[in-house]
């Protein structure tokens, strides 16, 4: 009798830890999704990004070429004062061409979490430099409604080693249409750091995404950035891995 409720205890305890395993890997693949609709293969892009503060506010406008995660720059063309900075970003790597000093510098992991260009978002999240997919685990824990949108409420918890700021993120991922409309972002002691919308969902070379992306420190009131992005092509046969290049930094202009 003993044997035989032991057998059922780790039966159980098996379907247990398989039923978990198929619910992280439906969430980390839903996570996936919305990540691949709005990077693509090879895509191009013109943004322009409004930093807002209580005393000011200024605005960034930028091309920015990408192939997946792993290669990305970005071409500032306005304001005059910041207009050809270029930033690259090569699979672990991320470089500053400066051409009003002639300078290139690599930027090291320390800095992945500093402010980009003085806007609320950092080094990291503009660069794609951390992954949503390889640095955390994840795991369904709700679904709920944005903005009309029903979506999956999705955790994610870093893995031990990886290299990230965040003790948590929380997405929220539309059911039907696989793109992000809310983050959330932890800090130390699970305190809320900043929050991320996106908005303004638009028809864009075939694909239906979020075309304003507004990211809000939580802690500074009258503090915002605004990412609305203008045009965006996927698939852009143009791209290539030699584009992403120190050389090429120098030499890239915008279309």
């Amino acid at each position: 009798m003993k044997y035989k409720i032991l057998i059922l205890f780790t039966v159980l305890f098996i379907g247990q830890v398989s039923l978990k395993a198929q619910t992280d890997e439906r969430a980390k693949e839903i996570v996936r999704k919305a990540q691949n609709i709005t990077l693509g293969i090879n895509s191009s892009s013109t943004m322009t990004m409004n930093i807002i503060r209580p005393e000011w506010n200024r605005s960034v406008t930028m091309q920015s070429w990408s192939m997946g995660t792993d290669y990305y720059i970005i071409y500032i063309t306005a304001p005059a004062r910041d207009k050809g900075q270029v930033f690259l970003k090569r699979e672990k790597n991320m470089w500053n061409w400066m051409p009003t000093i002639g300078r290139m510098i690599k930027i090291p992991p320390s800095m992945m979490m500093s402010s980009w260009m003085g806007s609320d978002f950092n080094n990291d999240e503009l660069m794609k430099e951390s992954s949503l997919i390889v640095d955390y685990t994840h795991k369904i824990v709700g679904e709920e409604n944005v903005d009309g949108y029903d979506c999956y409420k999705i955790e994610l918890i870093p893995l031990p080693q990886a290299p990230v700021v965040w003790t948590k993120v929380f997405m929220w991922i539309s059911k039907e249409k696989d793109f992000a409309l809310k983050s959330e972002f932890y800090g130390k002691n699970e305190e809320l750091i900043n929050q991320q919308f996106a908005s303004e969902i638009k028809m864009m070379d075939g694909r239906l995404l979020p075309s304003k992306m507004v990211m809000e420190p939580v802690q500074k009131p009258g503090h915002q950035t605004i990412l609305l992005i203008e045009k965006i092509k996927f698939n852009d046969p143009s791209i290539n891995e030699r584009m992403f290049s120190q050389q090429m930094m120098k030499q890239i202009r915008p279309n």
